[in-house]
């Protein structure tokens, strides 16, 4: 079966599958009970199709725009532009002196004339009663008037579906149909014959079986549809930094208004449309609107930034001017967001397994029809009467009809696909409150195949709460851990030298200190900028003051490839200053000239060289992340446009920061080991650090390797083939040091990888990876759209946590299919070796129906549930090429199903002789005997298959309350169905009608030795099931 099911329908993947291999998996899936139950969380392709095309209409709009607003540049200077425009007086009234329309059709269609007519941006932004510097008024009168004027940033989203239509999907099953008509014909037919109301128990049985499947079917997928519905407004959630009222604030994109003022950074989305006021080096990537991959630059001269495109370098502010479904990202989400997630590969898998079963379960089905009418005929021949048909005839056959339909019904095992997706949302629920967000299904049952994963330090193995410690300014190591020794750290370092060292670290940063809306100092940017801002202050230093001194000409961010970052400053006299910083061996590299301890600029020696190259080190071993901070005077004939210099810089110092190792850091490592998981640092910090970290976490052991990204690079393809399995720290890593890595992992040597990351760059690895696991803290919007799973705290724990679920989401399915497999078999041998050997069937179609509600619905309920335990990370991991249906799994299976054909069959054959029953109602009470016992084989099978090798299957059953609430509530509905009170010839009669449908009696209405031998017999057979 495993290799059928590789060769039909292995094509879908964990991620990147092809729209080929989606349509493919379909086709295949002919038997389908109910489609758009079946289907219901697979991926939408024709509204995949349906926003690509949206994706090339914009290409082409926006490249059209792009040529026209190019060519109006060239002639627009000379022409005396007039405004014609007249706002709305409704638009007037509320404040402001531009409507929404007009507002759109400048940024979308990238108008030059237009933003010329209207003053340009500053104009724009009084238009909108906003101010570039302060941004808007937060009063609520005056947000609720630009709510009111110009709408809200969210997109239209498909309104939730009530209980009642997943009750009328449920009502889709096309065989439950069939069954319907068979139980109005049985009714029909009944009444006439027998009369009301025996005549009508074999048609409302079929009718009340019909009904109860389709309300817990129906309960249990809209519950699922709620979850999901949490998980997605999760998913949705991206804050933003503003300014309001002159105040630095977070805010959700979704409370975005037309007048915001945003800032923008490497890796941001794009909240809104707007337009461009000031920034540095501004790429912007639009493939996500356009499915075009080059960047296009932004800035004074194309000021217009589109919603949901993304900043791939520099940084800006931007005043939004269209928000919610009046950009073209709205209009293009709004259909994205019915196009749903790609199926996993298990979901496929078990549609698969659901197909093959499903045409046995056909065939089997036809052929016992064929073999009881067959029968039936045969008997009527024998006594002549076949030419003569009664009622009673019809109902016969109207009943094998039923049987034929109710063992499709039970063969077709609808719920093992949608097993996966009930346990997939149930995991990603309780991911979510372990700080583990899954944006993708299918990362959820990968994760735990996963064999190795590479992990960033920064933030993931460390706190990410980062603090200079310790610097070495004019030669001098000093210490930097209290006010005190700041002073005093002051008083030992020229004074010169301070004046220069805080300008590199107010100029040359990527954060900021703000006021915020408390009106507190709080310090804006990534860890690394936080510390050295705060050592800034600490020094005496007043931001605001030197960036007043100050004009920033030229940014270079920071990123993982150039390791450093820089800034050109000009001062009022008209002359330039480089400031430069990084990794400390590459911007040391880059200078020339050091400060000494007397604040002169002298000529870096050899031994100064040596001594700072011994420094670093010396930190490194420390475990100390190091930067190197430099700048360069450039005199006065220096252009924007030209690229900053390598070399010729003057060293100022190096700085080390501590950023500690995460408490349980070391414990998740070793939980990792033992569960056959390899964990690999790759970090962009000094070597020596990574080192030092690693030991003390458990990562670098002593037949482990070490190595920088440069030397990583230089290897052949045979010396990485023997290197890579020896590799355990990577240090000095670009982003394709990393893609690299994990790429040779996968297709090399098979492994399932799972990757950190947190910056733009790390896209490609991410993406490479079969599980890309981005930090919510430190992690750029960039990062987080690659990602499957969005790790929240940013903690490495965290990741263990959900290796774990995946593991628990895997084998949870195993055991449903387990247990599925087994009823799907038994009943099935069961009704058609009766057929054929008896000529009647055991299992009526009420009791299949019964049955199979237990085994679908309330089985994936109670198995599919099955929280994590510590004893899944002591298992060794299934990689890429372990079987999902195991040896064991099959075992299991055919034991089972061995052991419960041989019982019933020995009850339908030799039951009456062997309990001596005798009288009129021996068949009833044989008929419920084989009823509850194979009932009771299904319970008790239930609770075995929550362990599938271990002999203790009870073991933490009570933490499981799903599970006991499902068996409680089957056992309780087996035992004692309630007595239901029918209205029958105008009178009040007293009539067990549950036990009339289900053709059984109630065993307390036999005698009295009967009731108690028949269900002792019952939970014995069923208890027999569990493993000894």
């Amino acid at each position: 079966m495993e290799n059928y099911l590789n060769e039909n329908f292995g094509d879908v993947k964990p991620k990147n599958s092809s729209e080929e291999a989606l349509e493919r998996w379909r086709k295949l899936c002919w038997i389908v009970k109910n489609r758009k139950r079946r289907f219901r969380f697979t991926a939408n392709l024709s509204k995949r199709f349906e926003a690509e095309a949206i994706r090339r209409s914009n290409q082409e709009k926006f490249r059209v725009a792009v040529l026209v607003s190019q060519a109006a540049l060239q002639f627009i200077h000379r022409l005396n532009l007039s405004s014609e425009y007249e706002a709305p007086e409704e638009v007037k009234a509320a404040g402001f002196h531009i409507c929404a329309d007009e507002l759109g059709s400048i940024v979308e269609g990238h108008d030059v004339k237009k933003l010329k007519i209207h003053g340009g941006v500053e104009d724009i932004a009084a238009k909108l009663s906003t101010s570039i510097v302060n941004g808007i008024p937060t009063s609520e009168h005056l947000i609720n008037e630009r709510k009111r004027i110009y709408g809200i940033n969210k997109f239209t989203e498909t309104p939730q579906r009530g209980f009642l239509v997943f009750v009328w999907e449920a009502l889709q099953d096309t065989t439950l149909m069939i069954l319907a008509v068979c139980a109005l014909v049985s009714l029909a037919v009944g009444i006439t014959v027998e009369g009301w109301p025996k005549g009508a128990y074999d048609g409302l049985g079929i009718v009340l079986s019909i009904l109860l499947v389709v309300f817990v079917t129906a309960t249990s997928d809209y519950r699922q549809s709620l979850q999901f519905r949490d998980l997605d407004k999760e998913k949705k959630k991206i804050m933003v930094q503003v300014t309001r009222d002159g105040l630095r604030q977070k805010i959700s994109i979704f409370h975005l208004l037309p007048g915001d003022i945003v800032h923008l950074a490497i890796g941001d989305q794009v909240p809104a449309d707007g337009l461009f006021i000031s920034g540095f080096s501004v790429l912007i990537n639009e493939s996500s609107l356009t499915g075009e991959c080059e960047p296009v630059n932004v800035n004074a001269i194309n000021p217009f930034l589109l919603s949901g495109t993304k900043v791939q370098d520099g940084s800006c502010k931007m005043l939004v001017t269209t928000v919610g479904m009046r950009t073209q990202w709205g209009k293009l989400m709004a259909t994205l967001s019915e196009g749903g997630d790609d199926e996993t590969p298990l979901q496929v898998k078990l549609n698969g397994v659901a197909t093959i079963i499903g045409k046995i379960g056909l065939y089997f089905a036809v052929v016992t029809f064929a073999v009881l009418v067959q029968g039936l005929f045969s008997r009527k021949l024998k006594d002549g009467t076949h030419w003569t048909w009664s009622g009673d005839d019809a109902m016969e056959m109207l009943e094998f009809f039923a049987i034929a339909v109710t063992i499709v019904v039970v063969a077709v095992p609808e719920g093992l696909p949608l097993a996966v997706t009930l346990s997939l949302a149930f995991a990603m629920k309780k991911m979510m409150n372990d700080k583990a967000l899954v944006r993708h299904l299918a990362a959820c049952e990968t994760m735990g195949s996963s064999t190795s994963i590479c992990s960033d330090k920064t933030g993931t193995l460390t706190t990410n709460h980062m603090t200079v410690v310790k610097t070495c300014i004019c030669e001098e190591i000093n210490e930097v851990s209290s006010s005190n020794k700041s002073n005093h750290f002051r008083s030992a370092v020229p004074e010169s030298a301070v004046k220069i060292l805080l300008e590199s670290i107010f100029n040359n940063t990527g954060g900021e200190v703000v006021n915020n809306k408390d009106n507190k100092i709080e310090i804006l940017g990534t860890p690394t900028e936080t510390a050295l801002l705060e050592f800034g202050l600490v020094l005496g230093g007043d931001f605001q003051a030197e960036r007043r001194a100050s004009k920033i000409v030229k940014v270079e961010p920071f990123n993982s490839a150039k390791k450093r970052m820089a800034v050109v400053i000009e001062f009022p006299e008209q002359c330039f200053r480089a400031h430069c910083k990084g990794a400390s061996e590459i911007i040391l590299a880059a200078c020339d000239k050091v400060i000494n301890s007397n604040g002169d600029v002298v000529p870096l020696n050899e031994p100064t060289t040596n001594y700072l190259k011994n420094t670093i080190e010396q930190f490194a071993s420390e475990a100390l992340r190091t930067l190197c901070l430099a700048y360069m005077d450039m005199g006065t004939d220096f252009s924007v446009d030209s690229p900053l210099p390598l070399q010729g810089y003057t060293c100022i110092g190096i700085v080390g920061i501590k950023d500690p190792v995460r408490p349980g850091v070391k414990e998740s490592v070793a939980i990792c080991k033992s569960a056959g998981i390899t964990v690999r640092m790759v970090t962009g910090d000094n070597i020596n650090t990574a080192k030092a970290i690693a030991r003390e976490i458990g990562i670098l052991t002593e037949n482990g390797i070490a190595i920088e990204g440069p030397d990583f690079r230089e290897k052949s393809e045979e010396e990485l083939h023997e290197l890579i399995p020896k590799i355990q720290v990577m240090a000095r890593s670009s982003p394709m040091d990393k893609h690299t890595l994990v790429k040779h992992l996968r297709t090399t040597f098979g492994e399932v990888v799972a990757v950190t990351g947190d910056g733009t760059n790390d896209a490609p690895a991410l993406h490479e990876a079969d599980i890309g696991l981005a930090m919510g803290i430190a992690g750029t919007e960039v990062a987080k759209e690659s990602a499957d799973v969005i790790i929240l705290d940013d903690n490495f724990s965290t990741i263990v946590t959900v290796a774990k679920w995946g593991r628990s989401v895997y084998i949870n399915i195993q055991k449903f299919v387990q247990f599925q497999l087994t009823v799907n078999v038994v009943a099935l041998i069961v009704n058609f070796s009766s057929a054929c050997l008896t000529g009647n069937a055991p299992l009526t179609a009420v009791q299949l129906l019964w049955v199979n509600m237990i085994m679908d619905t309330l089985g994936a309920l109670a198995l599919a549930t099955e929280p994590p335990n510590d004893d899944l990370m002591k298992r060794s991991p299934v990689g890429r090429k372990g079987n999902f249906i195991s040896n064991v799994m099959w075992r299991n299976i055919l034991g089972q199903s061995v052991y419960q054909f041989v019982i019933i069959w020995f009850l339908q054959t030799r039951g009456k002789a062997f309990f001596h029953l005798d009288g009129s109602d021996s068949d009833l009470i044989l008929n419920t005997l084989i009823f509850n016992s194979f009932v009771f084989c299904q319970v008790f099978n239930e609770i075995s298959s929550r362990e599938m090798e271990k002999i203790n299957v009870f073991k933490g059953i009570l933490n499981n309350h799903v599970f006991v609430a499902v068996l409680s509530c089957t056992i309780i509905f087996q035992i004692d169905q309630p007595e239901i009170r029918a209205i029958s010839n105008s009178r009040l009669a007293s009539l067990d009608m549950i036990d009339d449908l289900l053709h059984t009696v109630k065993l307390k209405k036999a005698n009295k030795y009967f009731g108690e031998v028949t269900w002792t017999a019952a939970r014995h057979v069923g208890f027999r099931n569990l493993p000894k």
